[in-house]
């Protein structure tokens, strides 16, 4: 029973702020590849809620599948924040320039590149693990470091936008997604014994 309501728990907040979303009468003159963009970018932050449960053994799930569903969640995070790039690179290529360059006007551009280029490194120190020279506890204290650098940065992103988002469900998953880092920052063992 407790794992099922987990479970419920977890889809409730996964899909009430897509769900939300899709009802905004912000969609209506938009074009499909800026929805699709969007979207991807909710979803993103979504992931960032299930990626820290995952990391400390939250769900219930043996430790070996929460790991491989880990990996499959942080390839499918970045993969939501290439297609949210590139839809909005699609729809407005200046706009994206701006917020590469750390010139866009607009502050929630700076965060969600930082979150972004957070994503891009944690992925990378994924994928070079093995081949890295570095310690298992220094390897985890620098993807830890990151996703706390992405969950700040996309929760500041977020927050900061007038956009699809419904507002209640938007500062729900805010707060949910920052539990969570704060719950991986304090199940780590930042010092070796």
């Amino acid at each position: 029973m407790r794992a099922a309501l987990i479970w419920m728990g977890l889809a409730a907040a996964v899909a009430a702020p897509l769900i939300a979303a899709a009802f905004s009468p912000l969609l209506q003159w938009r074009e499909g590849v800026y929805i699709a963009s969007g979207f991807a970018g909710i979803l993103g932050m979504t992931l960032l809620l299930v990626q820290p449960l995952l990391a400390t053994g939250a769900l219930p799930l043996t430790q070996s599948r929460a790991r491989r569903v880990h990996r499959m969640t942080g390839a499918l995070l970045l993969v939501a924040v290439v297609v949210h790039v590139a839809g909005l690179w699609i729809t407005s290529p200046p706009d994206v320039i701006d917020a590469l360059s750390f010139t866009s006007p607009t502050p929630f551009s700076v965060w969600g590149v930082i979150a972004m280029w957070a994503v891009f490194a944690a992925a990378l120190m994924a994928a070079l693990r093995k081949r890295l020279p570095l310690r298992p506890m220094t390897w985890r204290q620098m993807h830890v470091a990151l996703a706390l650098i992405i969950a700040g940065g996309t929760i500041a992103h977020a927050l900061l936008i007038q956009g699809t988002m419904e507002v209640v469900t938007k500062y729900a998953l805010s707060l949910l997604v920052a539990l969570a880092a704060i719950r991986v920052a304090l199940h780590i063992r930042w010092r070796p014994r």
